[in-house]
Formats: structure tokens, sequence, C-alpha cells
């Protein structure tokens, strides 16, 4: 593990280690205010390590954004403010943190939105799909409603309020959600996105918000406090690009540009998005693919263990890996990888149901013992 556990420089901050908490939805922000509760401030803190980067659970960007019950925003200040005690939790132990932020799009319903409207989305095609409403019950998706060019620039302005909210409430930076079937993969991939203004058609131009977005939070906070999450081979949420490599490969090129924190890569043997357990094989690793594309820190997640993390890192095909499922039930990861310890099993049913069963109950090893 002596690659694994080497020091790592991303944007301002030298990591101790390379094991990264990757982002995971929890449903545990509670109506109406959608901010951080005690709990979380338990949960966030237990997994927090010295020199360890924790990419926190997808943030709504702004009211419009929500799509998932109990999901919790970044655009109040009662948000701010619940997040603040997170980051102060994170950081008491050495940790660094950044913010995923988050439009769910065309997975939205209706009943998340504050005027009763339909979601929003690149171009009016309903997913097919069930999406989970506001109660946990089920229900169809709804066909949405396209963003007109002038809302666009709104939508970017969005993401850079939700930025600097991020940094108010003490995050060392925030990462781009641009993967797994929401807003912003919308706009890139073919079949979500049937535009024919300067958002839709050519890859170029599909590309366009996201590099906008990028840019955007990019001159308001700082490059170097800026990351960006992918899903170039992914299936989640009724999403996918048939010829995936001409999309992403103008898309990294061009944000490589930017000179961003971090680019993170979801690999495509993963790609159920935390919806089942997957481990597709014989497809290509997506670090792989785009490590010669980017010069910057690199990224990447799709059920990893300690020797596979090791193995990709010693290779120079990822910098960093991050790991989810087994971040929820091993809250002392990085010290059970580095020991060769026992990893302690997940309980999937727990993942999104409310209250602390599954959430802060699993024992770190000294507990154990």
């Amino acid at each position: 593990m002596a690659k694994l556990f080497s020091p790592l420089k991303l944007g301002g901050h030298i990591l101790s280690h390379r094991v990264i908490m990757a982002p995971l939805t929890r449903m545990r922000a509670v109506a109406p205010a959608y901010a951080p509760t005690d709990l979380m401030v338990e949960y966030y803190g237990q997994r927090a390590s010295d020199g360890g980067l924790i990419i926190t659970e997808a943030t709504q960007i702004s009211e419009t954004a929500r799509g998932g019950p109990d999901t919790p925003g970044i655009y109040t200040a009662e948000q701010v403010n619940g997040w603040q005690r997170v980051t102060q939790a994170i950081h008491g132990k050495g940790g660094i943190t950044f913010m995923q932020l988050w439009h769910m799009g065309r997975i939205s319903h209706s009943s998340y939105q504050p005027d009763g409207g339909a979601p929003w989305a690149p171009s009016a095609i309903a997913p097919q799909l069930e999406v989970t409403l506001p109660d946990r019950t089920r229900a169809p998706a709804e066909t949405p409603r396209a963003f007109s060019t002038e809302e666009i620039g709104r939508l970017i302005e969005s993401y850079v309020a939700a930025g600097k909210n991020a940094v108010a409430a003490g995050f060392d930076g925030v990462e781009i959600h641009a993967a797994n079937g929401y807003l912003l993969e919308q706009f890139l991939q073919s079949r979500t996105n049937q535009r024919t203004d300067r958002y839709g058609g050519s890859i170029e131009n599909r590309c366009r918000v996201v590099i906008e977005i990028a840019d955007a939070l990019a001159k308001a906070l700082g490059a170097d406090r800026v990351g960006i999450r992918l899903s170039p081979f992914g299936i989640a949420n009724d999403s996918g690009e048939e010829e995936p490599m001409p999309l992403y490969s103008h898309l990294v090129g061009e944000l490589n540009k930017l000179g961003l924190a971090y680019l993170h890569l979801l690999e495509p043997r993963a790609s159920g998005a935390g919806q089942k357990d997957v481990d597709h094989q014989g497809l290509p690793s997506a670090a792989v693919l785009f490590r010669p594309l980017w010069s910057g820190v690199l990224i990447t997640a799709g059920n990893f263990k300690g020797d596979s993390a090791e193995e990709m890192v010693a290779a120079g095909h990822a910098d960093a890996v991050a790991f989810g499922r087994y971040f929820i039930s091993n809250p002392d990861l990085p010290q059970r990888l580095q020991l060769g310890a026992a990893l302690a099993p997940y309980n999937r049913p727990t993942f999104y149901s409310p209250g602390p069963e599954g959430y802060v109950d699993y024992p770190a090893m000294t507990e154990t013992r």
C-alpha cells in the first residue's frame, strides 16, 4: 500500500493518503429546511481523517434542483449554517472536504418543484423510469420543461452562488456533479439533449454549459477549489451515450485547460450509481482511457478494494481512489486498508433510510476490539 498511502498535492492542500471518501447520497437531511442535522455532523466527523479528503453527498444548488427525499441543499442561510458544523467536525480531525454540487434535472418531479411545475432539463424528453417522491413512494417520471437560453445563464449563476455558499460554510472546495444521468450529464448526451441553440447539437455545444459552469466557478472560487465528476460509460438514471469517447475526450480536453483541482471519473463497472450492486466485467477503464488527456490530479471510483486501488495508483492510471459503500460501513476505512484489516460489510437497505441505523452505528476497529 506504499503508493496509496503516500502524500498527494490536491489543489491548495497536501493529502496524507489517497483514500478518498466518495460522494454518497444518504437522505438524512430533514424537511422543511433540508439542512445538515446533528446526525449528519456525527456521520461526517466519524469518517474524517488527518489529511484525508471527504467529498460530501450530492447537495442541491437551488430549490428547483431538488429531486430526492431528505437530500440537503446549499441555497439558504440555514443550510450554510448547518454545513458549517459539518466542516468544523471534519477540519477538527485534520480532514479536507469538498462539497458536491447537484441539480437533478429531469430525474426530479413536480412534487419537488416550488411552483408545482414539471422538473427542468435540456430538452422535454421524459426518462423511462420511476422516480422517488418526497414521501419515498415511487411514481413514473414526468416530461420535463426545457430551459430557455436565457434560463441557462441563470442556471450558471446558481452554480456560482452555491459554490460561494459552500466556501462560506467552510468547505475547501466544490465538486461539480456532471455524472449519473443528472442535469449536467443530460446536457452532455445526445439522447437527452436535442436543443437547437448554442447548447445543443454538436459535441462542442452539448459540452458548453458544463465548461461554462466549471470556468465560472474557477473564476469565482479559484481553480484549485473546483473538481468535477464524470461517468463517461454510465447508464444510471436512463443515461448513456452510444459512443462516449468522442464526447468525453473533447470535454476532458477542454476542462484540462482550466487547471481544476481534480477530475473524478466513475468506472464503467460501477455504472449502477448506487442503485444495486454491479460489477460489469470486460469494460474499459475510464481512468486508463482519459489519463493521457488530463494533466492534473485524477481520482477514480468504482468497486475498488485495497489491492486494486494500490495497483491503479502504482501504475499511474489514477492519483487517488474514491471509496463509497465500504466507507459507509467502515468509518476508519483508510486505517483498515493501511493495516490490511478486515472490512465490515455494509447493509444496503439502510443506505437511504432515515435515522441512525446503518449511518452512525458502524464501529471503528478500536470500538470493535
